[in-house]
């Protein structure tokens, strides 16, 4: 599904607030003349944990215009979704208007399991936003007596536990569950612009279609979005993957924002819930992977960014630290689910700042290599490779102690931002016939 420009963005408006949709490509295959540029354009849009950032991107992959925005604060007037929406119409008021006649496509990664339970019949919001690291541990027992054994969804985070909890809560009434929609994140988010319910990708259904299948005859089963067949949407990690631009099985991409997440290209599937290990079909091939609540969030509960500068600057990488931590926020880990010492750890904290950064750089390397060296004993390729996206990328030191902590080179990839993953998805989206 390819998304029509728009001569008038607007950052006003309701969930009503629309950009045409493009049904048709290009009949007869001639060439388009487009005002600005003269060639089409891809937009990409990441939603990550913190905030939003675009990239336009034409045929080659070059970058023609790129921007972000940090999300409105959320408080009693303003919620998630709000947030989210404003951030989004913001966006793409901030593209040059010289480019926007000639947009051709638009896709948008939001966070894996992040999700919403809408009205149909009205667009409202019934339930949520849920995100990706909210669990529901209630709606394990019956999430657990229908699905496979060590299926992705047996984990008090999943999408299908999300919508199980709210199910049987007292907040869904009959007429809420008659009307209710579950939508991921990104789906949310695309449905503002093209106005169609049940319009999925397959990276966010990843965690389902199993279930939706075996189970089309419960109750909830039919509400989860079908499947379309070219990518509007993904995942945030899998947009970091895509922006790397690697096609080799053993090369692997850490995502290091405000949480880790590792993806490894693979020649064999590998699927596990008990560690939150899963698999994505790329091409030929499989990305597998799992996350950590471990990464920069932990960070800037310590540190602004001015002293993470500077006492990275005094830390010696070739020195292993003696401190051994498990850096985590409050709400816990969710990969792997069945370590026993996955509790918060961050003391004794030395007198020096500059050992004790060192100390839980080290630390979310060591969680890092863990949860390669655990996909290599599922079954997985052998990882030779690990490029380096998100924010964490820019520290040099650290990418040379995870280095020597994983063994491998490390390295960061010369696009780190998931937006140009998805602004590439979007490329492809346009551009592929089906």
């Amino acid at each position: 599904m390819s998304i029509a420009r728009s001569s008038r963005f607007t950052t006003k408006g309701t969930s009503r607030v629309r950009v045409m949709m493009l049904r048709q490509k290009n009949p007869g295959g001639q060439k388009k003349s487009f005002d600005g540029t003269g060639e089409p354009l891809y937009l990409g849009i990441d939603f990550g944990t913190s905030g939003a950032r675009y990239a336009l991107v034409d045929k080659q992959g070059a970058i023609h215009s790129e921007g972000k925005r940090t999300y409105p604060p959320v408080g009693r007037v303003t919620n998630w979704a709000s947030s989210w929406r404003e951030a989004l119409f913001h966006l793409l008021g901030d593209i040059p208007a010289t480019y926007r006649p000639s947009i051709s496509s638009i896709s948008i990664d939001g966070t894996s399991a992040t999700t919403l339970i809408i009205d149909r019949n009205n667009g409202g919001i019934l339930a949520g936003p849920y995100l990706y690291n909210e669990s529901f541990a209630d709606a394990l027992p019956a999430v657990e007596s229908i699905a496979p054994a060590n299926h992705t969804v047996c984990s008090g985070s999943s999408t299908l536990c999300k919508l199980v909890s709210w199910w049987n809560s007292s907040s869904a009434g009959l007429s809420s569950r008659d009307s209710a929609i579950l939508m991921h994140q990104s789906d949310w988010l695309l449905w503002l612009l093209h106005g169609e319910y049940g319009v999925s990708d397959y990276n966010n259904t990843l965690k389902h279609p199993e279930l939706q299948l075996a189970q089309s005859r419960r109750m909830y089963a039919h509400r989860f979005p079908k499947n379309c067949v070219v990518c509007t949407g993904t995942t945030d990690s899998i947009a970091a993957f895509l922006a790397a631009r690697t096609t080799e099985p053993g090369k692997a991409v850490t995502s290091l924002g405000s949480t880790l997440a590792i993806k490894l290209l693979s020649n064999a599937r590998v699927d596990d819930a008990r560690f939150g290990v899963y698999s994505h079909r790329l091409d030929d091939m499989w990305l597998v992977g799992g996350a950590s609540n471990t990464g920069g969030a932990v960070l800037r509960q310590l540190f602004t960014d001015d002293q993470l500068v500077a006492l990275s600057h005094e830390i010696d990488p070739s020195v292993p630290s003696l401190l051994d931590y498990y850096p985590l926020p409050k709400r816990g880990e969710r990969f792997p689910v069945s370590d026993p010492n996955m509790m918060p750890r961050l003391q004794p904290r030395p007198e020096s700042d500059t050992a004790y950064l060192h100390g839980i750089l080290e630390s979310i390397a060591r969680i890092e290599a863990k949860g390669y060296n655990l996909l290599k004993e599922l079954g997985t390729s052998m990882v030779e490779e690990v490029l380096t996206a998100g924010g964490g990328a820019r520290n040099d030191k650290w990418t040379a102690i995870r280095g020597r902590v994983l063994g491998v080179p490390v390295r960061k990839a010369e696009q780190t931002e998931a937006a140009y993953g998805t602004a590439l998805l979007a490329l492809k989206g346009a551009n592929t016939s089906y």
